[in-house]
């Protein structure tokens, strides 16, 4: 009785395993559309580089979002406005973009949402000066659009510069 009962409640726990198994295996985009977004990706980053703020918008939804520190921008044409503006505004170079290869995950049953995580950094042109080097973490929802993939969602921070380092030299103040 106990024989049958373990051979029970295993076949019962492989039975529950393997489809959770084959769910995580779902999660992950195949080596197609991890290939479409890696040409997504490519052509936001030249249409960045060229200071082309329209092709940039292109690569998003009509009904896109990008959660910026200071607030959302919604609909591709703000989009565009938005990215022309930074463009001009912050003449940015070196821009670059790291996928968290870990994070790329399919998003419901129907392979065409996609989700991912990483970081950017970029130099930036100080308006009272010099450059300066910015970064940060972003993340994104992507969606196809017939044979097409595009960004549905946008959210990006900038990481605060670390505060300077006393010296280890300076004595402190007796005052």
């Amino acid at each position: 009785m106990k024989t049958r009962l373990l051979g029970v409640l295993v076949g019962l726990a492989i039975s529950l395993a393997l489809p959770t198994f084959a769910q995580q295996n779902a999660m992950v985009p195949d080596r197609q559309v991890i290939e479409q977004l890696v040409a997504l990706g490519q052509k936001v980053h030249e249409a960045y580089a060229n200071n082309d703020a329209a092709a940039v918008a292109a690569c998003y939804t009509w009904d896109a979002v990008i959660v910026t520190p200071q607030g959302p921008v919604y609909g591709r044409d703000a989009i565009e406005n938005w990215c022309a503006d930074q463009l001009e505004r912050w003449h940015p170079k070196n821009h670059i973009d790291k996928v968290d290869p870990d994070s790329l995950r399919l998003i419901g049953t129907a392979g065409d949402a996609v989700w991912a995580n990483g970081e950017w950094s970029e130099t930036i042109q100080d308006p009272n000066g010099g450059p300066i080097e910015v970064k940060g973490y972003w993340s994104s929802v992507h969606v196809r659009e017939g044979d097409t993939w595009k960004i549905r969602l946008d959210t990006y921070n900038v990481t605060p510069a670390p505060a300077a380092a006393a010296s280890p030299t300076a004595s402190p103040s007796s005052q």
